[in-house]
């Protein structure tokens, strides 16, 4: 019996003389059996020869003519690739990163190369060498980082540091979701001249940056900030323009870009001894203020007993130890009103008109009142916290543990925008408009003269200049203010009506056109703006 002819015979395998290529002949057997390309993959690689580049074309070729039978003579099958390269810089030069390709039969890349070619690119900061190492190792990478920059260092913007940590803001405030510090605002501070109350931090230039390829960056510096000019009470050191120093002897108040300080005015009661106080400062009431009395300042007013029927007006906020009781008739009617810009602040209220431009906090109870605060009213802290009967509107929220009463007396609750901040606002778009116009007109006589030298004396061009200026900072002042508004407005479309326990039949709440009467005694509930209108929401009860 004839011996088998084994697969693949008359098959013979060489590289060239070269060592770069892999050459095939075939030298026909009879009776020799086909092959296929697995066959052929699997002996190539048995025969050393697996990781080079195959010839496709080249392969079909063979298979065809061996098993055709017919002699193949020095085909070139596959060949030997040596590994290849390729490094890239980032748009903005502070990186280079590495694709390598593996050798294919051929030589790998080595740590010289891809040195030489980062110098090629001139990259000649941050290389990263373990880097480098670790993709030569491995053979391959793929957009990997291989040499990093230095980013520059911006420089911080400048900075008020107050000297006075319990010192009062002018400011309100509050965060995006309109939530205030309900802590009281305690007694009256007072400086004296030459004590410190503010230091201003300078902006820093920062620190430059280098590039991949030796390039340095700037930093952007620091915007720095100034001291707002005649602080009233308050002047820069002369011995350090940094340092702000009392002038006079009063209270300090935290102002936009810096501090001033008002006087201070302490009686014992306001009365018919006393006299009505019209002030120009702040004022300290250790005792009462009387009926009939008026109580007007441009700063704060803190009476440390009882004030009724008594008219107080304030620049600042009002702060009353003791309680309230004013004179609402019937019909609404009072010829005393107690009105700040800012907080207003009362252990208890009846039958008083008060006006607040921020805030209403009142500890125990609001009976019968008219209350009319520009942001918040919270009614209750460490007492009762009752709001019974009355008006009460503010544009975010009013908070009181129990509103209305048992008796179903009626507790009007107004929310929501105010009309007069879409007014302000209307108005502020108006005063921006007929400055940009302004600014507009400027700007083109200003060009008129630079393309026509001599035609404008230097005079009217210097006035142009300082005009244009001074527009452009009242417009970004407009713009700013106006942005502010937007954003009460925006923020007033969540207003609220919580009572934390209680919320009695009699209450009405009214947002806009909007109307809501609380049929019925419930526990702890919100009332605000929901998808078919207002609705009622129950909360769980404080503990």
């Amino acid at each position: 019996m004839d011996k088998a002819i084994p697969q693949g015979a008359g098959l013979i395998l060489e590289m060239d003389e070269e060592g770069k290529a892999l050459l095939a002949s075939v030298i026909p057997q009879a009776g020799s059996r086909p092959i296929d390309a697995t066959w052929l993959t699997r002996h190539l690689a048995g025969s050393g020869y697996g990781g080079l580049c195959y010839l496709p074309t080249a392969v079909t070729q063979l298979i065809s003519q061996y098993n055709s039978g017919r002699s193949v003579t020095a085909l070139r099958l596959a060949e030997c690739v040596d590994a290849r390269l390729e490094i890239r810089i980032s748009q903005d030069d502070m990186a280079a990163t590495l694709d390598i390709t593996p050798a294919q039969g051929g030589a790998p890349i080595t740590k010289n190369q891809i040195l030489a070619a980062l110098a090629e690119k001139g990259v000649t900061d941050g290389i990263l060498l373990d880097e480098v190492n670790q993709a030569i190792a491995a053979g391959h990478a793929t957009a990997l980082t291989i040499a990093r920059g230095t980013p520059p260092v911006h420089g911080k913007d400048g900075y008020f540091e107050s000297l006075i940590p319990d010192m009062r803001a002018r400011v309100p405030q509050e965060n995006k979701a309109g939530q205030i510090d309900y802590r009281d605002l305690g007694e009256i501070m007072v400086v004296r001249a030459k004590d410190p109350l503010m230091l201003r931090h300078r902006a820093t230039t920062g620190t430059p940056g280098i590039t991949v390829q030796g390039v340095p960056v700037a930093p952007r510096p620091g915007k720095e900030v100034m001291y707002a000019p005649q602080l009233t009470g308050a002047a820069p050191s002369p011995d350090n323009p940094d340092l702000l120093l009392a002038t006079q002897t009063g209270q300090p108040v935290v102002v936009k870009n810096g501090v001033i300080v008002e006087p201070v005015f302490t009686v014992p009661a306001v009365n018919m001894a006393s006299g009505n106080i019209d002030f120009d400062g702040s004022v300290v009431i250790k005792g009462d203020v009387c009926a009939g009395m008026t109580v007007k300042v441009s700063g704060d007013i803190e009476v440390g007993g009882v004030v009724e029927n008594a008219h107080l007006e304030a620049g600042g906020s009002i702060v009353i130890r003791g309680g309230v009781l004013g004179s609402i008739d019937q019909k609404g009617g009072s010829d005393y009103t107690l009105r700040c810009g800012h907080d207003f602040h009362a252990a208890y209220a009846q039958k008083a008109r008060i006006e607040a431009g921020n805030n209403i906090f009142i500890n125990d109870m609001a009976m019968q009142c008219e209350l009319t605060a520009g942001q918040h009213i919270k009614v209750g802290k460490a007492r009762r916290g009752h709001i019974v009967g009355g008006r009460i509107q503010a544009m975010l929220s009013i908070t009181a543990r129990v509103l209305g009463a048992p008796n179903r007396i009626t507790t009007a609750c107004h929310i929501g925008v105010n009309p007069s901040l879409q007014k302000e606002a209307k108005a502020l778009a108006e005063q921006r408009d007929a400055q940009e116009t302004q600014l507009l007109e400027i700007s083109k006589l200003l060009d008129f003269a630079g393309h026509n030298p001599g035609r404008l004396g230097p005079e009217v061009i210097d006035k142009a200049r300082h005009t244009a200026l001074s527009l452009s900072g009242e417009i970004a002042r407009l713009r700013e203010a106006e942005k502010d508004l937007a954003d009460k407005i925006a923020l007033a479309q969540e207003a609220r009506v919580t009572a934390e326990e209680t919320l009695h039949e009699g209450v009405e709440v009214l947002f806009g056109t909007q109307r809501y009467r609380v049929v019925g005694d419930h526990g702890a509930g919100q009332i605000q703006m929901g998808a078919n209108g207002l609705e009622l929401t129950p909360l769980e009860a404080r503990s």
